[in-house]
């Protein structure tokens, strides 16, 4: 738990997903590639594309819309979309950082 300092206690293995990823941890890797990134990928390449410029914009919905030629409220249904798909809201912040390191582990995978 040391690369997330104010985690709440206990904290579960599930939950540490990214840390443990980013450790090496080759469960965890898969976990997010198969629990997050897959289903991203099968809701389609609308929402994957929305979700990963979200993310590389630094969660900034304007840029995000800006970036991909949409209007706002388009690119808050995809990412409510996404959440459904996934799991994980990309507007809260942990959550962000988990689908992040899913999202680039998953690239990597598909390299």
């Amino acid at each position: 738990v040391a690369a997330w300092p104010a985690a709440p206690r206990p904290v579960t293995a599930q939950a540490l997903l990214p840390e443990r990823a980013l450790a090496g941890d080759t469960g965890a890797r898969r976990a997010l590639i198969e629990d997050v990134y897959t289903p991203l990928r099968e809701a389609g390449a609308p929402l994957l594309a929305t979700v990963g410029a979200y993310l590389d914009l630094g969660a900034s919905l304007e840029a995000t819309a800006r970036a991909l030629y949409l209007h706002p409220n388009t690119v808050r249904y995809r990412l409510r979309k996404a959440a459904d798909a996934c799991g994980l809201d990309p507007t809260d912040h942990r959550e962000r950082f988990t689908l992040h390191v899913a999202l680039i582990l998953g690239r990597l995978a598909a390299v």
